[in-house]
């Protein structure tokens, strides 16, 4: 099962996000939630890094993901991270809860 946990603030802006797992949905190399996921948060990382200026911390190996802002971000780097949590509830609405699991908590 593949666990995302989203961090945000009291007011609800998102702060980071951690994904460990895997889905089990399919064989290694034919999973497609484990492909959809890993295509959504790299390419998240990728264009915050891109596009933006903002500041980020992130580590990625196999079967686990962390990428957060240590600072308030700007508004398109809000996008981009929303947009990636758009994205993971979807294939969590997709694919089932015995597959992919995502919780929010505030910090």
């Amino acid at each position: 099962m593949i666990n995302v946990r989203i961090t945000a603030d009291s007011d609800g802006n998102t702060l980071g996000i951690e994904v460990d797992g895997h889905a089990g949905y399919d064989e290694y190399g034919k999973d497609v939630v484990c492909a959809a996921v890993s295509a959504l948060t790299i390419n998240m990382a990728n264009a915050v890094e891109h596009f933006t200026e903002d500041r980020f911390e992130a580590e990625c190996e196999e079967g686990h993901f962390r990428f957060r802002f240590p600072g308030k971000a700007s508004h398109d780097a809000s996008l981009l991270i929303n947009a990636l949590v758009l994205g993971l509830q979807d294939v969590a609405e997709s694919c089932g809860e015995e597959y992919m699991r995502i919780r929010f908590e505030e910090v």
